[in-house]
């Protein structure tokens, strides 16, 4: 693999199915990729490197530099933070070899507040904010299947601006064949993601993993997704956030068009009883409302269902 200059070297926290599509385009239109990872998927890595199958056409990159030493990695021109968030502070805890002078790291996670808990670590100016559209899912370690169009990644400075850094990894990524979204307000866009996935995620997770195609048919349960969608509407207007009016309608359509069979992250984490996104998902609509002055009895119920469940079956707890 040509090694590219370090201000176009990547490094990818967290190889899982996220980190797994993303970082393995990248490898395989010969950028220099660099993975942080552990455990099984370490080994597997080194073993065999990293395969990409899906929809949008597959990969494979028999040679992959990993590591579960950052120290290994060594500086990189940027970071693709794609941990979940109960990872997060692990995450930033070991970004600090990777990052020099002019390393941007970008923040991928579900949600809405991990860009302030990264730059309350690392600084604003090492941050950029971003939102991913991946479907994909981890069919074992270093073997990744993705399904649907092509991924897509969207990012900018914590201004919205596009600088040179945001423009050339744009660049890279279109040479990788991922879709290169360009928000105009990179909040809005995150705040937009968020009021969709919560109340579906929430909700799916509540009923016992019913399905988006269930939750949307049944009349009460539309109802509810609908109305968790205005809570969080209000909340992001009244902290500031520039949502179009459409938000709810636009997220609505987006709902509807998906495969009938989807369900969340969240549900299948919080039903086989793994850690979950649950506090940075739900608890954040929650904590968000309250810091807005407004009401949230849809998420506010959900949370604490969805609370008491995990604090009585998540493993290890």
């Amino acid at each position: 693999m040509t090694r590219e200059p370090a201000a176009r070297s990547i490094a990818v926290v967290g190889a899982g199915s996220v980190g797994g599509y993303l970082g393995g385009r990248l490898a395989a239109a010969g950028h220099d990729v660099r993975f942080l990872a552990r455990g099984e998927t370490l080994t597997a890595l080194r073993r065999k490197g990293l395969r990409v199958t899906g929809d949008s056409g597959d990969c494979s990159v028999p040679e992959v530099r990993a590591s579960d030493d950052p120290r290994d990695l060594g500086e990189v021109g940027y970071v693709l933070l794609c941990v979940k968030t109960p990872h997060l502070p692990s995450a930033v805890d070991a970004l600090s070899p990777m990052i020099g002078a002019d390393t941007a790291v970008v923040t991928v996670q579900n949600g809405v507040e991990a860009p302030e808990q990264v730059a309350a670590r690392i600084g604003r100016s090492r941050v950029l904010p971003g939102t991913v559209r991946v479907v994909a899912a981890t069919v074992g370690p270093g073997e990744v299947r993705h399904a649907g169009p092509p991924g897509a990644l969207g990012f900018a400075e914590w201004d919205n601006s596009a600088s040179d850094r945001v423009t050339r990894l744009r660049e890279m990524l279109r040479e990788a064949q991922v879709t290169v979204l360009e928000p105009s307000d990179v909040w809005a866009a995150l705040w937009a993601k968020f009021l969709l996935i919560v109340p579906v995620g929430s909700l799916g997770a509540a009923t016992g993993g019913a399905t988006i195609g269930e939750l949307r048919t049944r009349p009460g349960t539309r109802r509810m997704l609908i109305a968790g969608m205005r809570e969080m509407y209000e909340t992001g207007i009244a902290l500031g956030i520039a949502l179009p009016k459409d938000a709810v309608d636009t997220a609505t359509g987006l709902m509807d068009r998906q495969p009938p069979d989807i369900t969340s992250s969240l549900q299948r984490d919080i039903l086989a009883e793994r850690p979950s996104e649950l506090d940075a998902w739900t608890g954040a609509a929650v904590r968000l409302a309250g810091r807005a002055g407004r009401p949230a009895p849809v998420h506010e119920m959900l949370y604490e269902l969805l609370a008491t469940r995990v604090s009585r079956t998540t493993k290890g707890a």
